[in-house]
């Protein structure tokens, strides 16, 4: 059930602010400074930035590491020369996470013991603590399964605010410098098996919007985001998912897509539904997104027979329900029933949709017509993944729970290049960010700051 982070997605032209760097030949190099939501600006989780690295360790091409207390998920964020990202710290006794894909790990019971909710603006260039504020303090309104945390949502900022999202708790905006500006209680609902939240909150023009997938009453609520004061909420036929909406922008409209158990939904800027489409997987957690013109939506928990995945052009309304045995209509590209991951959001980069499934393996395909290149081969034995896979200089990046990181040359085949490996101690359930030649990678202990020596 547990994502990484809670994963978000904004319209690029929105967020994905550029700078400029002369090359040595001095040309103008655009480079992707800000990271400003689960998966980037475009929540595609690629890069086109050169110089960053594709080799470290605990030690090598580590420019900083901070510790951070208590624990979160989330993935950090960056505006700037400002990382931001939350916790929440346990002043009892934390039990031990165990790494994979397991039953068992249901604790239905809400602690007692006293938390605190936090939030923190690190230096991009030290990672030295900026500010840190304490937003509530006390015990949990709800339960999370013992692989979730309290803080498994991700921040998002549009360079003036920073949003932040604690599930069955509220939102909260602050200022850049760690200003509060509004909170928006959210009362808490019951989830799957207590299993908690993880879905985040995604900004577009003025709105901030929030889908609250729960077992009791869901919706999804949209908010003035320099006021937190309530536009609307629509209430939504679905019980816990944990997957984040994407803000949809092209030609014909924008629209906010929501992946969900019952059905994958899309509604206008207003609320109101334009298009649905059923066949998802028993539990959703995946982060659509949009590459080349196409909308990826996946759906694929691991004990259901449906693993689904479609690729859906733009413009659509209705319902686009496939029946059954087909795999394509008007709106829908491509479709399969059976590649899907379960914890991480597929990718795609020039032209290959990459797939990494929980327990090691992975899969390649043809982004605009499905045709396999390579399928369910192997990474490594005894490895699990939560975190989702990221792309760049033509490599995908896959990090598993031991805080190892295979380095895939894209291609027809699988061509693992090499491996890189943090902290005995490090567990890595949280995405990573990218910004400028800088990779950010969040363990349960600490935030490493990955950068080549020579770029320092």
């Amino acid at each position: 059930m547990l994502r990484s982070a809670g994963a978000i997605a904004v319209y690029c032209t929105l967020f994905c602010v550029m700078s400029t760097e002369v090359a040595p030949c001095g040309a103008k190099e655009p480079v992707e400074a800000n990271w400003p939501q689960f998966r980037g600006a475009d929540a595609t989780g690629v890069t086109r930035n050169t110089g960053l690295p594709d080799q470290w360790s605990a030690t090598d091409n580590v420019e900083w590491k901070a510790d951070i207390p208590g624990r979160g998920w989330g993935s950090p964020i960056v505006w700037g020369d400002s990382i931001f990202l939350s916790t929440v710290v346990n002043t009892g006794t934390t039990e031990p996470v165990k790494k994979g894909l397991y039953f068992g790990g249901d604790r239905k019971e809400i602690p007692t013991s006293v938390h605190e909710w936090k939030v923190l603006s690190l230096d991009l260039a030290t990672g030295n603590v900026r500010w840190e504020k304490t937003i509530r303090t006390g015990t949990p309104t709800g339960s999370i399964h013992l692989k979730n945390s309290y803080a498994s949502e991700t921040p998002v900022t549009d360079g003036e605010h920073v949003y932040f999202c604690f599930g069955n708790i509220g939102l909260y905006c602050f200022d850049l410098n760690g200003e509060p500006v509004w909170s928006h209680e959210l009362a808490p609902y019951k989830t799957r098996n207590g299993w908690g939240t993880a879905a985040s909150p995604v900004l577009h023009g003025n709105a901030l919007y929030y889908v609250n997938d729960n077992d009791e009453h869901s919706t999804l609520l949209a908010l003035d985001k320099l006021t937190g004061e309530k536009l609307w909420e629509v209430d939504r036929d679905e019980k816990s998912n944990w997957a984040t909406p994407f803000i949809w922008t092209h030609d014909s409209a924008t629209e906010i897509v929501t992946a969900g158990t019952g059905a994958v939904r899309s509604y206008d800027l207003q609320g109101n539904l334009l298009w649905s489409l059923k066949g998802m997987s028993s539990i959703t957690i995946a982060t659509p997104y949009v590459a080349d013109g196409l909308l990826y939506v996946s759906s694929g928990y691991v004990l259901d027979p449906t693993k689904a995945l479609y690729a859906i052009k733009p413009g659509a309304t209705g319902d686009l329900t496939l029946p059954e045995g087909e795999t394509s209509n008007e709106f829908i590209v491509w479709s399969s029933k059976s590649i899907a991951p379960y914890n991480p959001s597929t990718i795609v980069n020039d032209g290959r949709l990459f797939v990494l499934y929980d327990r090691g393996l992975v899969s390649c395909f043809n982004a605009q017509t499905g045709d396999p290149f390579f399928q369910s081969e192997r990474l490594n034995r005894g490895s699990e993944f939560t975190a989702s896979p990221w792309s760049y200089d033509g490599k995908f990046f896959c990090l598993n729970e031991d805080g190892v990181c295979s380095v895939i040359k894209a291609g027809d085949s699988l061509e693992v290049m090499h491996t890189n490996s943090l902290a005995e101690d490090d567990l890595t359930l949280s995405t990573p960010a990218i910004a400028g030649d800088r990779l950010l990678i969040r363990t349960d202990k600490r935030v490493y700051c990955i950068r080549n020596a020579s770029a320092r």
